[in-house]
């Protein structure tokens, strides 16, 4: 069965679980979509208010650093060897056991293959020597959704995406409706990140050194290009700004300073990019929804979504359009699996649950209709990549 639509519950369990759903619902959370490997357990009050009881992240940079990326059958292992222990550390901190749990939730796309089917499989043997529903989980989904672990976010809401593999401006309307207003036509803000940061010897992992280093630097030292700046569309293209970077960086003097200066005119031109596409999606968000009482609410999400200095801008932008910012916080930005366990717990909580045929996906795009219309960035026997 297709992935990206979950199976309704069957009359059998729908009874049994229907009175857990009236009263809470306890979901093991489980993510190993990239070189993370997570475990988190979430509460589901019959009110929809979330309760995070753990979340637990192993990290992998260490196994990557000597590489500068992550090497992608490195990460599968690590995620192997890892998840039991992780899992267990996740339903010790809760305070709770396995008879406690209503459902399990996993990543099972999109990401790395190998990582997401560790995951995936973990999960699987979970649901089936405990009984419980497991729910397949879209990964971007996790995101889409991360804010409401913090405070009360309603539908709908503008979604910037912005994170390692996507770059996306989405209408989210609900659970599962999305409507896609922009994407990147080529590599995704954090790959830029990630890139810029390795030619410039920044180390592993690039996002993060690069920012920092930025700190110390003339933003407007290096001439760099802004994508699209001021085309009434709201995709976004970081592969030539990438690449303006290498140019630069080759005709610098390779000193601590040239480095500052060329990582935050880098990030300064991220800011620009990402302000620019934004507002165009802020224009057809209001002209969609119409006018409104209250502020709309636009939520920044992902890996890239923890840079203050994009926090900052994107700050001022919503001020200047009149949107109420929704960002959740530091530690649900980056990959984590409290927000995989929320989206599991939502969809449970819709009816849904997962067939244990379910199979992991390198590509899952949250408009998986208009993502195989008229894909942004590629296609083919993986499937539509946004």
């Amino acid at each position: 069965m297709p992935i990206a639509a979950s199976s309704p519950l069957t009359q059998a369990k729908t009874d049994g679980i229907a009175a857990v759903l009236n009263e809470g619902t306890v979901v093991l959370g489980i993510e190993s979509s990239c070189d993370e490997t997570a475990a988190a357990v979430l509460r589901r009050g019959a009110d929809g208010k979330a309760e995070l009881l753990s979340s637990i992240i192993a990290s992998q940079d260490e196994e990557h650093a000597k590489f500068g990326g992550v090497v992608p059958e490195i990460a599968a292992r690590a995620h192997m060897k890892k998840i039991d222990d992780i899992i267990e550390q996740a339903l010790t901190k809760s305070g709770l056991d396995y008879s406690d749990l209503n459902a399990v939730a996993a990543t099972a796309g999109p990401g790395l293959i190998g990582g997401v089917i560790a995951g995936l499989m973990a999960a699987k043997g979970l649901s089936m020597a405990l009984d419980i529903p497991l729910i397949a989980v879209n990964h971007l989904e996790g995101h889409a959704l991360s804010p409401r672990l913090a405070s009360a976010c309603p539908f709908p809401y503008l979604l910037l995406l912005v994170s390692g593999g996507h770059s996306q401006l989405l209408s989210v309307k609900g659970l599962g409706d999305y409507e896609r207003l922009g994407s990147t036509v080529d590599d995704a803000a954090g790959e830029a990140f990630d890139k810029s940061a390795k030619v410039m010897g920044l180390g592993f992992p690039g996002g993060p050194n690069l920012e920092r280093v930025a700190k110390m630097g003339n933003p407007e030292a290096v001439s760099l290009p802004r994508p699209f700046a001021r085309t009434e569309h709201a995709n976004f293209s970081f592969a030539g700004l990438k690449t303006a970077v290498a140019r630069a960086w080759d005709k610098s003097d390779k000193s601590e300073e040239a480095q500052a200066d060329l990582a935050a005119s880098f990030q300064k031109a991220v800011c620009d990019v990402l302000s620019d596409r934004t507002q165009n999606a802020m224009d057809m968000f209001v002209k969609s929804a119409g006018p409104s009482d209250a502020p709309h609410r636009f939520v920044v999400a992902g890996g890239v979504a923890s840079n203050a200095s994009i926090r900052t801008a994107l700050t001022e932008l919503c001020t200047q359009n009149g949107f109420e910012l929704i960002a959740p916080p530091l530690e649900f930005c980056t990959d984590n699996a409290a927000m995989i366990a929320l989206a599991g717990a939502e969809r449970l909580h819709a009816g849904e649950r997962s067939a244990l045929s379910v199979k992991a996906r390198p590509r899952w795009p949250l408009d998986s209709k208009s993502a195989i219309q008229n894909p942004m960035s590629g296609s083919g026997k993986k499937g539509a990549k946004s």
